[in-house]
């Protein structure tokens, strides 16, 4: 390090500060600042705060002084580096023409991979921000763009601007965010989430939502309308694939927030009724992962209800039913033969092991709940298309009839365990009022099918919708239950007046005893997209998943400085 030289960067600190209106003649001392860019560390460190300090008065060398704080931004040295991008925006603070240029420039460095750099990028980006909002919005904007639609995609710039979009934007808020600016993110974003990936679509949406699109039932509708484009692309629709699965299940979860009385999810229920549930046998659930047929049927549940009119909606029901079926267990067939062998068994074993070799049957409740809650909702548009074919209906409710008996049998022993007020708070516990919500509901929407015609009055809320539910759950599970239709008790469903008069031993090996205590799935897809690590991009994106290191960066030989016409 030459004493000298810093010596000299003082003398020409204090020149150009005392030299107050007649700076201009100055030009030499400003060039030798600008020079010292080249020199020794400490020499870097203060030119990078010189120039920025003296950058107004120096109009003519304006190109000169920023290629000099670029060099600084790339420079081997973390701290040389820090330095220079934490000067960056006092060189536009009163000259906003060049601040769009900075924010690209500020993007790009988001790439590093030191996160107290990154920390220093981001502040300098809230910065300019704060001062001249369009022009920084441009300048991030035009880089997620560009590193879109390059040769060789960085996905680590795109990503991390989006999610300082997403995050800073909301934080200043509509003081800073004028009327002019949000036109810009509205419809920059809508191209952003038409190529977006799974990591990217939730800070999108949030920034669209905070966003006057995400304030009127016509905004809402063009979401949704743009996400239903990125879910599902016609013709396109592989289910064996887990990646189509996956984009179709996440996209459908961030539209659900948006459907209201106002705002109908007709579109994604069309998608699930048309190409989902038709090849449900072709989904394939992934080694090790949670079950991603149960998270399509809560979410096709959850969609069916601000459905609005259909077209061939007893084509729908149908799809709908043949999926119901395939998870309600068949009624046993009890005959003369078959009761002849049992009692012959029963008599040469001992009466214990008898009794616990009596099977138990397999019934995965929350499938059932949502099948036949998104049936019951779609029956609402279609009040008789059910009870159209007579055979259908009765296999149905044959069907429905042994899962009601299941279900009161799991609902008695759940009320016993929830009432005990000492593990009312443990997770298990909370587990177990999921599992008596879950068998509730399905009591009470078999109920309306049993009804004379079928009625699809009851209103009921999905067990895993809410904590809202919880907290109701647990409030009233030790009342005694009522019906939503006006019956005091909770009377047994019945088909016919035969299985009116069962015995309670035949009720028995129906599966009234011996339950296991049912347990409400969970995994990676509770949580919605929060903790997804799926990735996907949009049908016609077909952009690479590469990115740039620091290196690549620094090496560039100043030429991500020229793409771009500022």
């Amino acid at each position: 390090m030459s004493t000298d030289n810093i010596e000299k960067l003082y003398q020409n600190y204090g020149i150009l500060a005392e030299a107050k209106d007649k700076i201009t003649e100055h030009e030499k001392e400003y060039l030798e600042i600008l020079a010292a860019v080249k020199g020794s560390d400490k020499e870097k460190r203060l030119a990078s705060q010189f120039i920025a300090k003296f950058f107004n008065s120096f109009p003519n060398l304006t190109e000169q002084a920023i290629e000099a704080q670029f060099d600084l931004c790339e420079d081997d040295d973390v701290a040389i580096r820090k330095q220079a991008i934490k000067d960056l925006p006092t060189m536009c603070k009163n000259n906003k023409e060049h601040t769009n240029r900075i924010a690209d420039i500020l993007a790009q460095l988001l790439q590093s991979e030191d996160s107290t750099e990154i920390n220093v990028v981001n502040n300098s980006l809230l910065a300019i921000l704060k001062t001249d909002p369009k022009g920084t919005l441009v300048g991030l904007f035009s880089q997620i763009q560009q590193s879109t639609d390059s040769e060789v995609p960085n996905e680590i710039v795109r990503e991390r601007c989006i999610k300082f979009l997403a995050s800073k934007v909301k934080q200043l808020g509509r003081d800073i965010i004028d009327k002019e600016c949000e036109d810009l993110i509205v419809s920059e974003g809508k191209k952003i989430l038409q190529d977006s990936v799974a990591e990217e679509l939730e800070h999108v949406m949030d920034l669209l939502m905070w966003s006057k699109l995400g304030k009127t039932p016509a905004g809402r509708k063009e979401l949704t309308q743009l996400i239903a484009a990125l879910a599902f692309t016609p013709g396109d629709w592989h289910p064996e694939d887990p990646e189509y699965v996956d984009r179709l299940l996440q996209c459908t979860q961030h539209a659900l927030p948006l459907f209201t009385a106002q705002v109908d999810s007709t579109q994604f229920v069309n998608i699930f009724c048309e190409n989902v549930l038709p090849k449900w046998d072709d989904i394939t659930e992934q080694a090790g992962a949670s079950d991603v047929k149960l998270e399509l049927l809560k979410t096709f549940a959850e969609i069916t209800e601000h459905c609005g009119e259909l077209e061939n909606t007893q084509d729908k029901i149908k799809t709908v039913y043949d999926v119901l079926m395939k998870y309600l267990p068949e009624a046993p067939i009890e005959n003369e033969e078959e009761n002849a062998k049992k009692t012959e068994e029963s008599e040469e074993k001992p009466a214990e092991e008898t009794k616990s070799s009596a099977p138990t049957p397999s019934l995965q409740f929350s499938h059932v709940e949502c099948a036949l809650f998104a049936l019951h909702s779609l029956c609402r548009k279609a009040p008789e298309a059910l009870g159209a074919d007579a055979d259908r209906l009765k296999a149905l409710r044959l069907r429905l009839q042994y899962t009601a008996r299941l279900t009161q049998g799991y609902i008695k022993k759940l009320k016993e365990v929830t009432q005990d007020k000492k593990n009312e708070n443990s997770e298990e516990n909370k587990l177990k009022i999921a599992a008596l919500k879950t068998t509730s509901n399905i009591n009470t929407l078999i109920r309306d099918i049993f009804r004379t015609p079928p009625s699809f009055k009851s209103k009921v809320q999905l067990s895993f919708q809410t904590k809202k539910a919880e907290k109701e759950i647990t409030a009233s599970s030790d009342q005694p239950s009522k019906d939503t239709s006006g019956s005091k008790r909770h009377r047994p469903i019945t088909f016919d007046n035969g299985s009116q008069n069962e015995s309670p031993e035949k009720r028995a090996r129906s599966g009234d005893r011996n339950l296991k205590m049912y347990t409400p799935p969970s995994g990676k897809y509770s949580s919605r997209l929060n903790n997804a690590g799926g990735r996907f991009s949009g049908p016609n994106s077909g952009r690479g998943r590469g990115g740039y290191g620091r290196r690549d960066f620094r090496n560039s030989g100043g030429q991500y400085r020229r793409r771009n016409n500022y």
